[in-house]
C-alpha cells in the first residue's frame, strides 16, 4: 500500500523556509477529447504552501512533487464529506417523525450542516496544521 499522495507541482516562490507550491487540480473530465464540447471540464491552480524540512534546495520555476500522508488524504474526506452527509442523514431520518413539515426538516438539516461547516471554518488553523505537505524533487 502506498503511504504517500503525490501530486506534480512547480515551485512559485521561496521566503525563507517558506516555498509556494502550484499545482494544477484536474477533473478527471479534464483529460477527455470531448472536453470543448462539455462544461464538465475543469481545472484550477491552486497554491499550496510548503516549509522547508530537507537539505534540498530548490528554485523558482523547478518541477517538484507535492506529498501528503494517505492517512491525512482520508481524513479530509471524512471532515469534508462523510461527516457531513452523516449529519445531514441523521437530522432528515429523526425529524422526519417529529415534525409534520418537510420544509422544516429539510431547512433543520441543511443548518445543521451549515453549522458544521462554520466549526471547521472557525477551528481551519487548528485543522491546518494536521495537514502538513512536503515536497521533494522530481
Amino acid at each position: 500500500m502506498i503511504e504517500d499522495i503525490k501530486h506534480p507541482g512547480v515551485v512559485k516562490s521561496i521566503e525563507g523556509n517558506r516555498i509556494i507550491v502550484e499545482i494544477i487540480s484536474k477533473s478527471m473530465c479534464s483529460a477527455c477529447h470531448a472536453k470543448s464540447m462539455c462544461t464538465m471540464g475543469d481545472m484550477k491552480v491552486k497554491e499550496v504552501e510548503v516549509w522547508k524540512g530537507s537539505k534540498d534546495e530548490y528554485v523558482v520555476g523547478e518541477e517538484v512533487n507535492l506529498k501528503i500522508k494517505r492517512s491525512l488524504g482520508l481524513r479530509a474526506v471524512w471532515i469534508s464529506y462523510v461527516i457531513p452527509l452523516f449529519i445531514l442523514l441523521v437530522f432528515l431520518l429523526s425529524l422526519s417523525d417529529l415534525c409534520g413539515s418537510e420544509l422544516a426538516t429539510g431547512g433543520v438539516s441543511v443548518g445543521a450542516v451549515a453549522i458544521y461547516y462554520l466549526l471547521v471554518y472557525l477551528f481551519r488553523k487548528k485543522i491546518a496544521r494536521e495537514f502538513v505537505f512536503t515536497i521533494e524533487k522530481k
